[in-house]
């Protein structure tokens, strides 16, 4: 995710590097780095000891440093997992003895030596996982794991642009994935840059592996799986990923990496982009049921790489230990990203939940309506509420992966209508990587141009009302281009047996160093609102009972029916107060779409070219 290269080093394409052994032939990266004379040189060793894995050791050797120096973790723009708190052992051997250590803030340390030479020396003690373990975090089992990143490796403060080799001391036995670029010895990676270095994970171990070729270029399928993982349809799967693959290059043109690696991984959930893998979440006993779930994910985290990875909001600039600023270009890149993750499966012939695109349409505007945030904070202000701290948006929650995707689908018919079907928002994609997928990151002003210039239309007002303003939008106006109208009628919210289910539109959450739990809500209007609760409310008990995780408020949720009171004890500035909320039931809205009474010769045109996603 931290991708963004200074213009002192050239990256034309990233390439994966496997240890084992496949019919690809492996290419030179074509990189050209230009050196500076006081620029450090650094080598890293990753060791796994195969009698303990809590945990895994990481060394620094690094040249042509002056006598104090920083080194650092780097914070990732998204999900910052804070592994700095995991540093254990940490200490430096100098030229003449043992160099000083001082830390100077949580992920920041100052180096002191002597002889322009150092090896610094850590350990990353890998923390205990409750739960389901996210797939884009480090772990460690006798069969395998997942290492690098940000997550392992520290970097000299002020050198991101140097190259560097790492190699890994692991288990005989064991492979490696990863999108560093290979040497000739297998254990040995080369990384152009720091956030290179920073942005490929490794995978380590054991695991099964398939190959296709997309556009001549190299995909490879890796899963890792647990002892007891449950057989599934692996071709359909690998089938699957290719027609996605192929997809996606065809809209583009060309992949932007020489190969490609989908990691998979049982006992996880979660996935995260990088620049030429994904790492996925893809339990076995899921995939057992069928693969359908799964996919959705997969061509999501693949289509990042383009959009994402490539067309970067300005943001998303070079490695930092610092917290990233918040981006306010998310609703495209995430937002266009979930547009392209059901088109592409739709494109691929692959299974979707919506069985039409009217259908998939009547969902999203059912789902965004039933939203009030998106009347109150502008997509660019939900955007950088992604990932800010919880609360940013007071009393409302949001997603900037369905308010960009509605922004994008109404954007897709405007273009439509104003080139006659000949334009799409494929053009805005094709074109934006052409403007943005090199050291310049994108605004929202500068997507607003690239619409106006596909189209050859202006839609300043659009941006004006729903990008930079909280307007609601106008659905009829945009689907009638189509020869299409719409109809919403609120109903109470039924369950499949057409019984009113009780609104429980509220989570507990903590905020990192804390140990109490607050409660968070999703509008002003949901019971727990209207009884008097607040996001950031410290909850000491629930019906008397103190929380000992989310899962025990959770379990009174699931339990509670219409007409009981739950009772919120919260602690806050003014004292302790008890809450009473009244369980009541809700509504939502229910979207129809249908065919106008009268549509032209173009808009029926148009509408079947939508239809069948072109």
């Amino acid at each position: 995710m931290l991708k963004k290269l200074k213009a002192a080093t050239i990256f034309v394409f990233g390439m994966l590097s496997v240890s084992a052994q496949h019919p690809f032939k492996h290419w030179t990266e074509a990189i050209e780095t230009r050196y500076a004379m006081n620029q450090p040189v650094v080598d890293y060793l990753l060791t796994v000891d195969s009698t303990d894995f809590s945990s895994f050791a990481v060394q620094m050797k690094i040249r042509n440093v002056p006598d104090t120096f920083h080194v650092a973790m780097v914070a990732h723009p998204e999900y910052d997992d804070r592994y700095w708190r995991f540093v254990e052992d940490f200490f430096v051997d100098a030229k003449n003895g043992q160099g000083k250590v001082v830390r100077e803030d949580s992920s920041l340390w100052k180096i002191i030596t002597n002889g322009k030479e150092a090896v610094v020396h850590y350990r990353i003690r890998l923390p205990d996982v409750t739960g389901i373990r996210s797939s884009w975090k480090a772990y460690l089992t006798p069969t395998g794991g997942l290492v690098g990143g940000p997550h392992s490796f520290m970097y000299v403060v002020g050198a991101t642009l140097i190259p560097s080799h790492v190699a890994f001391d692991i288990p005989k036995d064991w492979e490696i994935a990863t999108g560093l670029q290979a040497t000739s010895d297998k254990k040995v990676f080369y990384a152009s840059s720091v956030a290179v270095l920073i942005d490929d994970p490794v995978f380590i171990g054991k695991f099964k592996c398939w190959w296709f070729t997309v556009d001549n270029t190299p995909h490879r399928v890796i899963y890792w799986s647990l002892p007891d993982a449950k057989a599934f349809d692996t071709t359909m799967l690998v089938s699957s990923i290719e027609k996605l693959a192929q997809q996606a290059v065809l809209l583009f043109g060309r992949p932007p990496y020489r190969e490609f690696s989908f990691m998979l991984q049982d006992g996880a959930l979660g996935s995260l982009e990088h620049n030429n893998s994904a790492t996925i979440g893809a339990p076995s006993s899921q995939l057992a049921n069928g693969i359908g779930n799964i996919l959705p994910e997969i061509a999501h985290e693949y289509f990042h790489t383009w959009n994402l990875m490539r067309i970067r909001p300005i943001e998303y600039g070079d490695v930092n230990y610092k917290t990233p600023p918040l981006s306010k270009g998310l609703w495209f890149s995430e937002g266009l990203t979930i547009f392209y993750t059901d088109l592409l499966l739709r494109r691929a012939g692959l299974y979707v939940f919506d069985s039409t695109r009217s259908f998939h349409l009547e969902n999203l505007i059912r789902r965004y309506t039933a939203t009030p945030a998106y009347l109150k904070f502008s997509a660019e202000k939900i955007s950088e509420a992604s990932y800010g701290s919880v609360g940013m948006l007071g009393d409302y929650s949001a997603s900037t992966h369905l308010q960009g995707e509605v922004l994008g689908s109404m954007l897709d018919l405007i273009i439509r209508n104003a080139s006659n079907g000949n334009k799409t928002i494929d053009d805005v994609m094709r074109k934006m990587l052409e403007r943005f997928s090199g050291e310049k990151g994108f605004t929202s002003k500068d997507i607003e141009q690239v619409v106006q210039d596909v189209c050859g239309c202006s839609v300043d007002q659009f941006f004006l009302d729903h990008v930079y303003g909280t307007k609601q939008i106008d659905f009829s106006k945009y689907i009638n281009l189509l020869g299409l109208q719409y109809t919403i009628e609120w109903k109470d919210f039924v369950s499949n047996d057409q019984k009113p289910v009780p609104d429980l539109r509220a989570f507990v959450y903590q905020l990192p160093g804390e140990n109490v739990f607050r409660i968070g809500l999703s509008n002003p209007t949901v019971a727990w609102a209207r009884a008097g609760l607040h996001t950031g409310d410290i909850i000491k008990t629930v019906n008397g009972k103190t929380l000992a995780s989310a899962l025990d408020f959770r379990s009174i949720q699931r339990n509670a029916k219409i007409g009981e009171t739950i009772v919120v004890e919260v602690d806050r500035s003014s004292g302790v107060q008890k809450i009473n909320v009244l369980i009541t039931g809700y509504q939502q809205p229910v979207v129809r779409i249908t065919p106008m009474p009268t549509i032209t010769e173009k808009q029926k045109r148009l509408y079947a070219q939508w239809l069948s996603g072109k």
